[in-house]
């Protein structure tokens, strides 16, 4: 009977368990019952995962086993996963290597547990073990995913003084017994976008840091501001291409497990700190430092003994310098400055548009070094809108590099709080100023911070691109080369607007007026521009450039460049920039309008007549996969249209209604306002780089003055405007004129305005269609012509004793008024400052600076006046 009794246990016992002792707390099914995961749900609805991070998990290839990696071990952040990648539709860690789940378990689960441990106990007289039974290998193999912990409290104790099992030695067994790769993918959650700082503070030794909370600060965090937590993935780590390395492939398992835990670990590290930017240490803890190092205290002693000046007196001075530059970060100024920005944003304009796509490969790229941004500079408001777009995106905000007229009362504290550090416009005869400079900007990268600096120097009043200022590109080349980083990753940006704020300021500078130095009262008087609305705002981020992939195509180390091969390396880099730049700017519909208008042959013109002569710019824009504005893909008759109105409305253009004597009609006749071309022009400017490839092959081709020409009869003269305009337009010093040319006849044959010649080679017929089409095209040069025409008068005029450097722009700009009333000149626009200057840099540099050149002025003038022939 007794026997019988057991039998029947023992069967009832085998059958609960389902004839095996793998019941382990390990394991947390996906259906833990409805109840539980909609508490769960609801617990941990205020943390985001955003959609980008969940398509890594989504492009692992199936069949591979997915392990999620965590630093610390968390329950909270087990079950936050276990949860949210159910509702994702991703694959859910079910396995928790070294995890023990009770609570949220089904309750059949736990007595199924309870009765194994307990039998197998009974029967084995030892605990039963879900690595040793092999049971963890098996799930994982049919297809569980897992979750493991790279540190815990007593983790390294179990495994290096007791013996334990370690999960990562466990994994890579499993790798090296099956052919399907393992995925380890590392997660971070986070609780606060705020950098660390060097020294904790009472909070984060009671509650835990921000990086790794307690309970009650992780739950005070998650119900106080739910919108602060949020979880990024780092990139997939395939397990058996690690083993496959070099470097791993002959180490032991034991190294290998070691080694595999810390690339693990650096990986979060290092991702972390691409959110949060590297450990916060106070000015004052920076100051230090930078002052003591050895090199900048050897430079001040011999800086002392070769101006004969004391030591102190010198440490005194370049601890007063180190005061100008140094940005003061302060975190909460800048979650302030991100709430007054949303505001700006929603009060001002239409909205922003970003391509996150790519800046989530810089994103991806910044966990290789610091990141150098380098955005195009047309408003004040790049910098904070910059900011503002990467601390949204879980990114932390740059220092930037800022003029030292914007450090005034009350802004210029609070902008070295949001990152802001100082440079004066010049160094020149300040070298101690010069060297502290160069300290503070090799202190940031070495301590691993992102910085903005704006390449062109100042905002472009012109609405193109400037030429790139090579000064602090070379300072930053120079801390590269003293190894202050591994890597340097340069993002160029462009920032774009329908309008631009400083429209009327911009319009005074251009057309010789001073430039108003910042301050206070400029801000009381920038409260005006909230009432207005201008338009959207279009940022886009060109592909990361990494120093060290350039430095490798180019076959050469920095470190063994002479200083003629470093700069010109440097003027290299920063004209790629400036292309890249370039490469990613957008069209508006602003631009397109503004340059059609003042294109316009005729100084009237029919609404049809515009639509006509944008129907061809749009044609050429497709042709090159130029990125537009999506009101203009969308629906480019209406946009033209809002903008038409808009600049009516402004008074850039008049509407003339004009008897149709026919039909009795009335139509519309645009007239352009001649005191508004030079910000129509600015506009235009916005979009002109797209244009003067082939504005210079038009040009050349009309210059043949023959319908019929092959490529080599235009070369020379394309050649020659690049050559030039290299003041006013980059251009890409990799590619060949030549490659330009063919590239924009093609472009020219697909629009008809060209046809090959039917029987010989590379030789092409202009078609009296395409003859009205390159007129408009080569357009886009004349402005640029006249001002260069200008100053060649204005040196043509006036001997060399009579030039003084210091009043040149003025006489020009006076000789230009006079060139225009006196019809000259026909476009307003071409008085223009900036142009001015580009010229006379040209000319001077080419042997003209004054009426004693008369050979040079009298080529220059003649090609200039034979260009402008062929010009409408």
């Amino acid at each position: 009977m007794t026997r019988l009794i057991k039998q029947k246990l023992r069967g009832w016992i085998d059958n609960f368990l389902k004839g095996t002792y793998n019941h382990f707390l390990c394991y947390l099914p996906v259906n833990i019952g409805f109840f539980s995961f909609w508490a769960l749900k609801i617990f941990f609805s205020g943390v985001k995962l955003d959609e980008n991070q969940a398509s890594i998990i989504k492009k692992i290839p199936e069949k591979s086993i997915i392990i999620y990696a965590a630093k610390n071990k968390s329950y909270f952040k087990y079950l936050f996963y276990h949860t949210r990648y159910r509702q994702k539709g991703l694959p859910v860690p079910e396995i928790g290597l070294d995890y023990r789940v009770v609570i949220w378990q089904p309750v059949s689960r736990i007595f199924r547990i309870v009765l194994s441990h307990l039998d197998y106990i009974f029967h084995n007289k030892a605990w039963p073990n879900p690595y040793k039974s092999g049971y963890i290998k098996q799930e994982l193999i049919n297809g569980r995913s897992g979750l493991l912990s790279l540190v815990e409290k007593r983790g390294f104790y179990r495994r290096f003084v007791k013996e334990k099992a370690d999960p990562i030695r466990y994994l890579i067994e499993i790798q090296k017994s099956i052919e399907s790769p393992i995925f380890i993918v590392p997660q971070l959650m986070f609780f606060s976008k705020k950098p660390h700082r060097s020294t904790p503070n009472l909070i984060d030794i009671i509650f835990g840091t921000e990086e790794n909370p307690g309970k009650i600060r992780r739950i005070v965090t998650l119900f106080k501001t739910p919108g602060n937590v949020f979880v990024e993935v780092s990139e997939p780590v395939n397990l058996k291409e690690f083993l496959a390395l070099n470097e791993n492939r002959y180490q032991s398992i034991e190294q290998q497990s070691l080694l595999l835990r810390r690339y693990l670990l650096a990986q979060i590290n290092q991702h972390r700190r691409s959110i949060v930017g590297p450990i916060l240490k106070s000015r004052e803890e920076l100051k230090e430092n930078i002052l003591t190092n050895n090199k900048l205290q050897k430079f001040m002693y011999d800086h002392s003994k070769k101006r004969d000046i004391p030591i102190q007196r010198v440490r005194k001075e370049a601890e007063k310098y180190l005061d100008e530059i140094a940005a003061n970060y302060n975190i909460a100024i800048i979650r302030m400055a991100a709430f007054v920005i949303r505001w700006i944003i929603s009060t001002m304009f239409e909205g922003v548009t970003v391509n996150n796509d790519v800046l989530n490969e810089v994103k991806i790229m910044s966990k290789r070094g610091p990141l150098i941004l380098v955005p195009c500079h047309k408003s004040h408001i790049d910098y904070l809108i910059l900011s503002y777009i990467l601390y949204n995106n879980n990114m932390p905000c740059p220092h930037i590099a800022a003029g030292k007229n914007l450090s005034f009362w009350p802004l210029g504290p609070l902008f070295r709080r949001g990152g802001a550090f100082f440079i004066r416009r010049t160094f020149r005869g300040a070298v101690l100023y010069s060297k502290v400079f160069a300290e503070y900007i090799n202190k940031l990268l070495e301590e691993g911070f992102n910085i903005e600096m704006f390449i062109e120097g100042g905002r472009s009043r012109t609405g193109k691109l400037i030429m790139p200022k090579l000064g602090l590109l070379s300072i930053l080349l120079s801390a590269y080369k003293n190894g202050s980083c591994d890597d340097m990753i340069f993002v160029p940006i462009f920032i774009g607007y329908d309008r631009v704020l400083e429209e009327s300021a911009y319009l005074n500078e251009i057309e010789g007026g001073q430039k108003e130095p910042e301050n206070l009262l400029q801000v009381i008087k920038a409260g005006r521009l909230l009432k207005k609305r201008y338009g959207r705002i279009y940022i886009k981020f060109h592909e990361p450039i990494s120093l060290n992939e350039l430095l490798s195509e180019s076959g050469s180390k920095i470190q063994d460049m002479s200083s003629k091969e470093q700069n010109a390396f440097i003027r290299n880099l920063g004209h790629r920039i400036i292309n890249a730049i370039d490469s990613v700017s957008l069209v508006t519909p602003y631009s397109l309008v503004a340059s059609a208008i003042l294109n316009c042959p005729k100084k009237s013109f029919t609404y049809d007549y515009l639509m006509s002569e944008m129907e061809i710019y749009m044609t050429y824009l497709f042709s090159k996969n130029a990125e537009m504005a999506d009101t203009l893909v969308l629906d480019q008759a209406r946009a033209f249209e809002k903008v038409l109105d808009h600049y009516t409305h402004r008074k850039f253009i008049e509407k003339i209604p004009k008897k149709d004597e026919k039909s009795q009609s009335f139509d519309v006749i645009f007239k352009v306002n001649e005191s508004k071309r030079p910000v129509l022009e600015y506009y235009k400017n916005n979009c002109i780089s797209f244009f003067i490839p082939a504005a210079f092959t038009a040009l050349a081709i009309l210059e043949n003055d023959a319908f019929q020409f092959s490529t080599s009869d235009i070369i020379n003269s394309y050649t020659f405007l690049q050559e030039f305009f290299k003041n006013e337009f980059s251009y890409d010093v990799d590619k060949t004129p030549d490659y330009f040319v063919r590239k924009n006849i093609k472009i020219f044959i697909d629009d008809a305005i060209l046809m090959p010649h039917s029987t010989l080679p590379d030789t092409y017929n202009l078609t009296s269609a395409g003859y009205r089409k390159l007129k408009l095209f080569s357009s886009f040069l004349k402005t640029y012509f006249e001002s260069y025409f200008i100053v060649l008068n204005f040196f043509m005029r006036y001997p060399k004793e009579f030039i003084n450097t210091n009043d040149r722009l003025k006489k020009v700009q006076s000789m230009g008024n006079r060139m225009y009333k006196r019809k000259g000149i026909e476009r307003k626009e071409a008085l223009s400052k900036i142009n001015f200057q580009n010229a006379v840099d040209y000319f001077t540099s080419h042997g003209v600076r004054s009426s004693d050149d008369r050979n040079r002025i009298e080529f220059y003038v003649d090609t200039i006046k034979r260009y402008m022939s062929y010009l409408p």
